[in-house]
């Protein structure tokens, strides 16, 4: 047998290595779907005739959004139209060409934001201090405006089951609310609606995702910003029981999602003297462009409506 017709060791490991990746990502990109058309489904995100907007930082979750949505909207029951859309904040040193390069190959309506917010920011917030507070305030209501005026109805956040369950915890450790992000969050004043595709998603899926789709990830330290150091600590937390205990993270999950009035201790949830159910607790929704206010109206304590960070 000649030479040429015999496979190196090295040949085979790649094309074994290859096939199994390939049976991974069908895999999880099947799991992704699943799991986003469900959310959509429970949580009545997306509905006929909708102009959904992905916003994109160049993160792994934001990435993993739209290639999910736009292989949901290929098989849909309903029509529904997608438009990306990216803020470049003028920090330096950010990639401007990756983001259009990568959307260009999708063929996609997509919308660059420039805003100098990053100047902003630095002259605002003292040395030192975290910059994710402001920035990510002014990052939602450029967005929330631009939504109106280019006829959106809903605005979509790549946010996942991870991040639900850290703001959960963030709040009643640091904030003494028990209080999350919503799948879907409209805003008092009907202006816009905030949908989270992948509420249902799994982070450690997302990442493995983006890493066998090569997605172009573009850091988010480019602005030198102290990580939110509450939220790492959460975030560990999280990850030692994950390994020590399996299936924690899925049945919190499931208790966020089945809760029992009646069982907590809030008196305009629940009226105890009546025995019956109250409609809670209303936020106004103030929009802020300049960073004067939270978008809730509240100190930047609450891990709620605030916490935009990974859009």
């Amino acid at each position: 047998m000649s030479k040429a017709m015999i496979a190196s060791p090295e040949t085979t490991q790649g094309s074994e290595l290859e096939r199994r990746q390939k049976l991974e990502l069908n895999k999880l990109q099947k799991r992704l779907r699943r799991e986003m058309g469900q959310a959509i489904a429970d949580f009545s995100m997306i509905e006929a005739g909708d102009k959904v907007m992905c916003c994109l930082s160049g993160g792994k979750d934001s990435y993993a959004m739209l290639d999910i949505l736009l292989n949901l909207q290929k098989s849909a029951p309903v029509s529904f139209e997608l438009i990306a859309v990216n803020l470049d904040q003028k920090q330096p040193g950010f990639p401007e060409d990756v983001l259009p390069g990568y959307l260009e190959t999708l063929g996609i309506e997509y919308h660059i934001i420039e805003k100098d917010t990053y100047s902003i920011v630095k002259e605002k917030v003292p040395e030192g201090k975290t910059t994710c507070g402001l920035c990510s305030r002014l990052r939602r209501g450029i967005l929330y405006n631009f939504a109106e005026e280019h006829g959106v109805t809903k605005i979509a956040l790549g946010h996942h089951r991870d991040d639900l369950l850290e703001t959960l915890f963030l709040n009643m450790f640091y904030g003494g609310k028990l209080k999350s992000m919503p799948p879907v969050l409209h805003s008092d004043d009907g202006r816009n609606t905030v949908i989270r595709p992948l509420a249902y998603a799994r982070e450690k899926d997302i990442a493995r995702y983006a890493a066998l789709r090569q997605f172009p990830i573009i850091p988010c330290n480019l602005c030198g910003s102290q990580e939110n150091l509450q939220r790492q600590v959460i975030k560990e937390m999280f990850q030692t029981w994950d390994k020590q205990h399996p299936g924690r993270l899925e049945t919190m999950f499931r208790a966020l999602c089945n809760v029992e009035p009646s069982h907590l201790a809030d008196n305009d949830l629940y009226d105890f003297r009546e025995g019956k159910r109250l409609g809670g607790k209303r936020q106004a929704a103030v929009q802020s462009v300049d960073g004067s206010e939270s978008v809730d109206g509240s100190e930047t304590s609450d891990f709620g409506r605030l916490d935009v960070l990974n859009i």
